[in-house]
């Protein structure tokens, strides 16, 4: 995942200072190349029926898509001008893929996974409730939850615990996959109860959910009453969860994106901007 930032990450000489752009940055469709302030800029050069130059730094690195009849000499121009975007772009991919590596989830017994804004602990215990004695003065299932416990441990820290029916000799595959499949049951319910809770306050009625895994998009909705949720929401607090489903539920009353669309979520959630903005800004973990 993300091949080429990890290329660049290793192209960084030894006398850098961490944070600092890499020397060298290629797309791996690269057929251009621009030195730009110091960094040479690989990139994919696409030509095709447009009217104007347009640039974009993806998971790959940077695309520039030109009209058919300009010539290279305006491209590399353009490139130029458009130089301190472009290093801005490249930084901030660098940055999201550390953040998305210092997330990433160690499968294992004890792993922690981000849940509900909070961790849930991984506990491998086929026949036990609960792994050793000691480790809890007292636990609590949560409502409806049933392989949930809420532990206080001897640090008198309290943790929320999930056992999973596995034995300890479970593979990073058989641990990933069935914390994958909790998660997605229990987002299901909760997705389905915070439908129901504010549709009647919007005056609106879904017919049919289901969980979605798209990699750019936390919902969606459709005019016959169809809501698809991302099943990793359940990452986040309930406050932005909440706010994606009123966002969802909103355009069964206007199917666009218009100032009296965003009026509609703001009459059931004040604060959508604030949450719109952490729900952009958190990293959820890397699987």
């Amino acid at each position: 995942m993300l091949k080429f930032l990890q290329r660049t990450l290793d192209l960084l000489a030894p006398e850098q200072t961490p944070g600092l752009l890499p020397i060298s940055f290629r797309h791996p469709q690269a057929s251009r190349e621009a030195l730009l302030s110091g960094v040479l800029v690989g990139y994919a050069l696409k030509r095709g029926k447009r009217r104007t130059i347009g640039f974009s730094v993806g998971t790959e690195g940077l695309c520039v898509s030109a009209p058919t009849w300009v010539p290279l000499a305006e491209i590399d121009r353009a490139v130029q001008e458009k130089a301190s975007w472009i290093l801005k772009k490249i930084q901030e991919m660098r940055e999201r893929h550390s953040r998305m590596e210092s997330a990433r989830i160690d499968w294992r017994d004890g792993a922690t996974v981000r849940f509900m804004g909070g961790e849930l602990v991984l506990l491998l215990a086929p026949t036990q409730p609960l792994p050793a004695a000691g480790l809890a003065r007292h636990r609590q299932a949560l409502p409806g939850v049933d392989a949930v416990y809420v532990v206080e441990g001897a640090d008198g820290v309290v943790r929320q615990m999930l056992q999973l029916g596995l034995a300890g000799s479970a593979t990073a595959a058989q641990i990933r996959d069935a914390a994958q499949v909790w998660l997605m049951r229990y987002a299901k319910q909760l997705f389905e109860e915070r439908l129901n809770h504010y549709a009647p306050l919007l005056g609106v009625s879904w017919q049919r959910l289901s969980l979605s895994s798209a990699g750019t998009r936390w919902g969606s909705a459709s005019s016959d009453g169809s809501i698809r949720l991302h099943w990793r929401l359940v990452h986040f607090k309930l406050s932005v969860i909440d706010y994606v489903v009123v966002h969802e539920l909103s355009h069964l009353r206007v199917m666009n994106h218009s100032p009296r669309f965003w009026e509609t979520v703001r009459s059931i959630v004040p604060d959508y901007a604030e949450l719109r903005r952490q729900l952009k800004a958190e990293m959820i973990p890397n699987w």
